[in-house]
């Protein structure tokens, strides 16, 4: 008798040290996946910044090459010549 009960206090123990272990990892779990969503947004905003500069970056380019200067007047005119194109389609489609 004095054996299973041994068995048994073994056995509760174990179970104790599985179920705290289990809460400990949950917890951690959770934890991650807060930072993960935190990560996420952060990852979200950042990228939402390197278009925005991206774009003022173009438009300063076109601005830059209207103004005189020749180091982007290739660009602008390509950008331009696609706005016109762009325009054309548009009044095309309006008189139809």
């Amino acid at each position: 008798m004095n054996e299973l009960t041994e068995i048994v206090d073994n056995l509760e123990n174990r179970i104790s040290k599985l179920l705290h272990k289990y809460e400990v990892l949950k917890n951690n779990y959770n934890q991650l996946q807060e930072e993960l969503t935190n990560a996420n947004g952060e990852n979200f905003q950042l990228q939402q910044e390197l278009k925005n500069s991206g774009e003022q970056i173009e438009s300063l380019k076109a601005a830059n090459a209207m103004l005189g200067s020749t180091e982007y007047k290739r660009e602008t005119k390509l950008k331009i010549n696609s706005l016109i194109k762009e325009i054309d389609q548009c009044i095309v489609q309006l008189s139809e």
